[in-house]
């Protein structure tokens, strides 16, 4: 095949060719490369594999994207897992702000984005590091500055992850302003970071517990409730029924994660089920594929999984024996 002049083989291929490197572990079939011409041989099926490929990363190059080992690496996997196409997931611009573009690096990710686009109401649900919040607030600053919404509201549980408020240094804010902290990063990733105290000042942009949404209507605001995992049921009827008129709302947690004090029944472990049949609410799950840190969090959080599946066995077979034969 050849790979049109206007690209240049080093962004398709990679410094050293670390990029054709990463494809040629993937597929039984031999690369060989001179000047713009790419030659495949091998079985009818892993030459069409690789052919289409290339040309998936030749139109993620033509729609302004750049190509690394980890795209190349989730392209290959969304080809072989998914009906996706990978240039269709990896040029779907988000937001573009700082001098940098945010997109989705999974198929998964684009569902969950697609879906915030569809619904009113979207639940992001996933281990950590899979872009939940994050694809969120790049949702919600993007409809902001598109005026779909007059305002971004962002809120948490303040809830003690091994740690207790009361024994906290400072006041009530000081001591709340820990849980808040990763959403201002994020908006500090999409936003100038001069602007954002003007927006906070003037309402635009609310950062705040959850419990200052009790009594609220909501309207022509993008809501993201993070952490949600860490809400009770009850807490979770509250915030959801916050929802004005032109307003939307994205919810994310991670149910393996829950902080709540022993007893305490997760609001968004029960929520699926209450109402998972409602026209314009949505339930996008992530899993360990989509995480975009460090490649060891998805091999972890693989590990914990599997750790906890053995655990619920261990707990049934220690009842069942508890139990005693049956008469």
């Amino acid at each position: 095949m050849l790979i049109p002049d206007e690209y240049p083989m080093v962004s398709l291929l990679g410094s050293r060719d670390e990029l054709l490197r990463v494809i040629e572990g993937a597929f039984r079939a031999d690369i060989h490369v001179r000047g713009n011409e790419i030659t495949i041989t091998g079985t009818p099926d892993e030459s069409g594999a690789v052919v289409r490929l290339f040309e998936e990363l030749v139109e993620v190059l033509r729609n302004g994207g750049e190509l690394s080992p980890d795209a190349v690496e989730r392209s290959i996997a969304m080809m072989k897992m998914t009906s996706e196409r990978p240039a269709e997931v990896l040029s779907l611009d988000i937001l573009s702000s700082r001098g940098r573009t945010i997109r989705p690096k999974t198929a998964n990710q684009k569902r969950y984005v697609d879906a915030i686009d569809k619904h009113t109401v979207v639940f992001g649900i996933g281990p950590a590091g899979t872009g939940k919040t994050y694809l969120a607030m790049a949702k919600a600053v993007r409809a902001l500055q598109e005026k779909k919404v007059n305002r971004i509201i962002l809120t948490r549980p303040a809830v003690e992850a091994g740690e207790r408020l009361g024994f906290l240094p400072g006041t009530l804010y000081e001591k709340i302003d820990p849980y808040l902290r990763p959403l201002y990063d994020a908006l500090h990733d999409m936003l100038d970071p001069e602007t954002i105290p003007k927006l906070m000042a003037a309402g635009t942009i609310e950062v705040a517990p959850l419990a200052y949404m009790r009594g609220r209507t909501l309207n022509d605001a993008f809501i993201i409730l993070d952490e949600a995992q860490n809400t009770s049921p009850e807490q979770m009827k509250m915030f959801l029924t916050r929802l004005g008129f032109g307003s939307k709302i994205v919810v994310t947690g991670d149910v393996t994660q829950v902080d709540l004090p022993s007893g305490t029944e997760s609001g968004l472990r029960v929520v699926q089920g209450i109402l998972s049949d409602i026209r314009d609410i949505h339930f996008a799950t992530l899993t360990s594929v989509d995480v975009v840190r460090h490649r060891l969090v998805s091999d972890i959080v693989d590990a914990y999984g599997r750790y906890d599946v053995l655990k619920q066995q261990e707990l049934k077979s220690v009842k069942q024996q508890q139990r005693g034969p049956r008469r």
